[in-house]
């Protein structure tokens, strides 16, 4: 049974895990090596910046009897920053689990509406749960360029 609970500083590891995980393997379909090697940055322990950027936010982490299978994060704006699930764990709920859990903060925040830079693996769930198009754009990372989509989602 796949719970949600807020983050905690010893997931910090884990979460950098499932981010490497989901950006290496997971969007292997929508990104060459060269630019997953770019977003995924340097295999090791994340830096302080890692949990810098995780306690920033606020940060959702899925978990089940086996640990973290997931994680969202968003900014008190209102944008998503984060949302990677194991490579494994996808399709089986948990991103639209913690999208709820996101949706539920926003609203306890009194947002009005909700942002993100979803990858182009990451559009077809946000498109599923709602978000719109506004634009596709192209960052750059570590000298790779790569599309994504800017997104919102109006909330009622």
């Amino acid at each position: 049974m796949v719970q949600i609970r807020s983050y905690r500083a010893t997931d910090a590891d884990e979460l950098h895990q499932i981010f490497r995980a989901a950006v290496l393997d997971g969007a292997a379909a929508h990104y060459s090596d060269a630019q997953r090697r770019a977003w995924a940055g340097a295999a090791g322990p994340p830096g302080p910046e890692w949990e810098a950027r995780l306690n920033a936010h606020v940060t959702w982490v899925a978990v089940d009897a086996t640990g973290p299978l997931g994680f969202m994060t968003m900014g008190r704006d209102g944008h998503l920053d984060l949302a990677f699930v194991r490579p494994e764990a996808a399709g089986t709920g948990v991103a639209d689990a913690l999208h709820d859990r996101i949706l539920r903060s926003a609203s306890d925040l009194g947002l009005d509406r909700l942002t993100t830079d979803a990858s182009l693996r990451a559009q077809r769930f946000f498109t599923r749960m709602g978000w719109r198009l506004l634009r596709r754009q192209v960052v750059q990372l570590h000298g790779e360029c790569l599309e994504n989509a800017a997104m919102e989602k109006r909330l009622a």
